[in-house]
């Protein structure tokens, strides 16, 4: 709740449903229906986005923890509860589907003419069940909203889409699926050792090391999928070409970065010990996705899977900057979720514009648009060169921090991770110059419309916020640099202290085996236990952390939940925000570099 105790988080979650309700209860002939829909879905989603901007005005970028928490007793008795709350990392995905939604709506204004209705309906459902999902702080109620996206997007699919869409909604659904149901077989598991579904008491849980590592493959079943990773991304590309406009949009700017919101919220913060030594495993699978989709997309000739392609090659570098547990690797995983989001979304809508006008996207039909849609012509480049990586456009800032996050675990993964970025301008301006450039053969393109001022209403935003991002970005990462400080801190100090070696679930045995053995640590013992840790860490990274523990003390479930312990503080280079304080850490600089210094 805001300070004013206004449940702002459920308001925004759950009024598109109030939308849709009144979506359902017009009547009248089938004129007036789809007109009042389309105001309807228009208004509510405009109001939520009003609400929304609110929460990221009043919202406090220097606290690391959750904020706006609102928690409602559901079932007590099994530790379950309806809890609500938003951190530095989660508030700006509120703010991207609540900005696209009213986004892909007005798209659909004329394209969509069949069970009108019907369609502003699912994407309200759409937007409360995204929206619920990113603010969920009870690991029961993450499920049902994570799940939950799976209905409407499946409909938006089936119903609305192209030729083949039955067969691409089953595929997207048993693919999305099947790995959920990993998920819940690990979220159960995590209740009968911890006793409770709350996530913010879940992520300070030290599961045994063991159990961690059956943990680390149900999440990854589940979050791979949704990412897309390499290999299981082959259900997008259909996905994309058959969904309509609209829904080609949400499911590249929100519903891939649920695969990679549940890494960060559910992997790396619970499973330290089983991410940091399957650390290598993601790497390859990200290096694989970044190269071998890239080349794939270029031999596309739709346009629309050339830009399914390079999806799954940009969500690769994203969990490469995840994995690396370093502040600018994180940030910049961060930082490329949000560009992605809206530049991908905006290519997807560039395509539907031609695609309303001469109903195809094969790359062959076009050529010299330039001389009929001059506007059209610049609104896409702009989203190009930002797929690119062009500096002052947001996807170079993600791309370059993730970089030097990875460059500080590996030469190798900073260079071959990198190639996303030369491979990507091989296929876009490709991609580009086919499209806009060369001669005007075809006499319907020669009848062909720049873009109407609906059209312009909708990207106006978006490369106003692609050009923001890129010239101001620290505008943005200030909001979850805090909470990546404490992430990271929390991440090696828990590298620091051996998680129990006994579990009700047993690993597998290469995994328990590697997991088991403790980092590098010198103890010294006088009076009460007191201990000296050292942990050797990157460079981009420094730890000491005293702790003194009485001895009787045993295998404690949380090192912060040790007495008498002082947390550990973690400095590591700041490039983009400028010094950011959380909790009741200091600031300062070492070697001329500027600091951030965070406690747990």
């Amino acid at each position: 709740m805001n300070a004013a105790g206004f449940p702002l988080l459920s308001l925004v979650t759950w009024l598109p449903l109030v939308g849709g309700v009144v979506i359902m209860l017009v009547r009248g002939d089938q004129a007036t229906i789809d007109s009042n829909a389309r105001w309807t879905a228009l208004w509510t989603s405009l109001i939520v986005l009003v609400l929304s901007l609110v929460l990221w005005f009043e919202f406090d970028p220097g606290e690391a923890g959750f904020q706006f928490v609102e928690q409602v007793p559901w079932l007590a008795e099994y530790g379950v509860g309806y809890k609500m709350g938003v951190d530095g990392i989660s508030v700006l995905f509120v703010l991207l589907s609540t900005v696209l939604t009213p986004i892909c709506i007005l798209a659909s204004w004329e394209s969509i003419t069949k069970n009108v209705r019907e369609f502003m309906l699912a994407f309200l459902i759409l937007e409360t069940m995204m929206v619920g999902m990113f603010c969920a702080l009870d690991f029961v109620v993450f499920y049902m909203f994570f799940e939950g996206v799976l209905i409407p997007m499946y409909l938006i699919i089936g119903i609305w889409g192209g030729p083949r869409r039955v067969y691409a909604a089953v595929k997207f659904f048993l693919y999305t699926l099947t790995g959920s149901v990993l998920m819940l077989l690990a979220l159960l598991a995590m209740w009968f050792q911890a006793g409770t579904t709350d996530i913010p008491t879940l992520m300070h849980t030290h599961f045994p090391v063991a159990m961690q590592g059956y943990l680390f493959f149900a999440f990854l079943a589940s979050f791979a999928v949704k990412v897309p990773m390499w290999p299981v991304h082959t259900w997008l590309p259909d996905a994309h070409v058959e969904a309509p406009t609209a829904g080609s949009v949400i499911l590249a700017a929100v519903l891939l970065k649920m695969g990679a919101y549940g890494f960060l919220r559910f992997s790396v913060p619970m499973l330290p010990e089983a991410s940091q030594h399957y650390a290598p495993l993601i790497y390859t699978l990200s290096v694989v996705a970044v190269i071998y989709t890239s080349l794939v997309a270029l031999a596309q000739e739709d346009m629309k899977k050339l830009i399914a392609y390079s999806s799954v090659a940009h969500m690769g570098v994203v969990t490469i900057g995840i994995f690396t547990f370093n502040v600018q690797g994180i940030q910049g995983a961060l930082f490329q979720m949000l560009s992605h989001g809206i530049v991908s979304g905006a290519l997807f809508l560039i395509v539907g514009v031609v695609y309303d006008r001469i109903h195809s996207r094969e790359i062959a039909r076009y050529g010299g648009l330039a001389d009929r849609m001059p506007s059209y012509a610049l609104t896409f480049m702009v989203f190009m060169m930002a797929s690119v990586g062009l500096p002052g456009t947001s996807g170079f800032v993600g791309e370059f921090l993730v970089i030097i996050g990875s460059f500080q675990v590996s030469f190798w993964l900073a260079l071959l991770g990198g190639m996303g970025m030369i491979l990507g301008a091989a296929y876009m301006l490709y991609l580009y110059r086919r499209v806009i450039f060369g001669r005007l053969t075809r006499q319907d393109l020669r009848d062909i419309l720049d873009l109407s001022p609906r059209e312009w209403a909708v990207f106006a935003p978006l490369i106003v916020l692609t050009l923001w991002m890129g010239v101001y970005p620290s505008s943005f990462s200030s909001f979850f640099d805090a909470s990546v400080a404490a992430m990271v801190q929390q991440h090696t100090a828990a590298l620091a202290v051996p998680a129990p070696a006994s579990a009700a679930l047993t690993g597998p045995a290469s995994a328990s085996a590697a997991l088991a053995a403790p980092p590098p640590a010198s103890v010294a013992l006088a009076g009460p236990v007191s201990a000296s840790v050292a942990l050797a860490v990157p460079a981009s990274a420094s730890v000491a952390a005293e702790t003194a523990v009485p001895a009787s003390a045993a295998s404690p479930a949380s090192p912060a939940s040790w007495p008498g312990l002082t947390r550990p503080s973690i400095a590591a280079p700041c490039l983009i925000g400028g010094p950011v304080k959380a909790g009741d850490g200091n600031d300062g600089r070492v070697d001329g570099a500027c600091v951030r210094s965070a406690r747990l």
